[in-house]
């Protein structure tokens, strides 16, 4: 009986030892959980340290970005027609011996043009609540008239005899291109006697308030008092 009450060193070592695992068993996991809950706490403390990261939202007004891609709107656009007559005497002499008159039908176009290239950022004013915008642009200005050869020609032309005689020394001695000059020049103050950049005016407020529509803006406001070259 006493033998079997006393157990041998080796047995006790055993039993110790397999005491001591069990109790580091539990030890590694407790510690795996609470490793794991503070590095859960630690992400909520990343934003509070040198190193951690912050988002930015660089991204523009999509208006805006939408008025750069516009470039030179061509608003409007005027047609014209012009009588050019245009005589060149020779003095002392008869109009039948040196002279000519000609008279030159010219068709032609002029557009009303708003350029968006100088733009920035200040040039749309959105409200907070994103339903409304103000938009300054540079007032509308026309451009180069632009001459139909489809719709141009010479309708009369009278010549001297000697300028029939010296004529046929020449390369090309009924030219066009003075009169096609003078057609311009009429052509461009008939445009600025216009109403064509109110009109220009006019369409594009149009346009940008369907485009600030689309968008989800729903009150535009489109002032024309911006300088040049913003």
């Amino acid at each position: 009986m006493q033998a079997l009450l006393e157990r041998p060193a080796a047995v006790r070592d055993r039993s110790a030892r397999r005491r001591f695992r069990a109790l580091a068993g539990a030890a590694l996991a407790a510690a795996v959980v609470l490793g794991g809950t503070a590095a859960v706490r630690g992400f909520d403390l990343l934003p509070d340290l040198p190193f951690s990261q912050q988002t930015v939202d660089r991204t523009g007004p999509a208006l805006m970005l939408a008025l750069e891609d516009l470039a030179e709107y061509h608003a409007a656009q005027g047609s014209f027609q012009v009588a050019v007559d245009i005589e060149k005497d020779t003095q002392w002499l008869p109009s039948v011996i040196s002279g000519e008159r000609t008279t030159y039908l010219a068709g032609g176009s002029v557009d009303g043009i708003v350029d968006f290239t100088g733009l920035d950022a200040g040039a749309v004013t959105l409200s907070e609540d994103g339903r409304s915008v103000v938009i300054s642009l540079p007032k509308p200005r026309l451009g180069e008239v632009r001459i139909d050869p489809a719709n141009s020609r010479v309708v009369a032309r009278d010549r001297g005899l000697l300028d029939r005689v010296g004529g046929a020394f020449v390369d090309n001695p009924t030219s066009e291109q003075p009169l096609q000059l003078a057609a311009q020049e009429k052509m461009a103050r008939a445009a600025a006697e216009s109403d064509l950049l109110r009109r220009s005016e006019d369409n594009t407020r149009a346009m940008l308030t369907a485009l600030a529509g689309s968008l989800g803006v729903e009150d535009v406001t489109v002032r024309f008092d911006a300088a040049d070259g913003l």
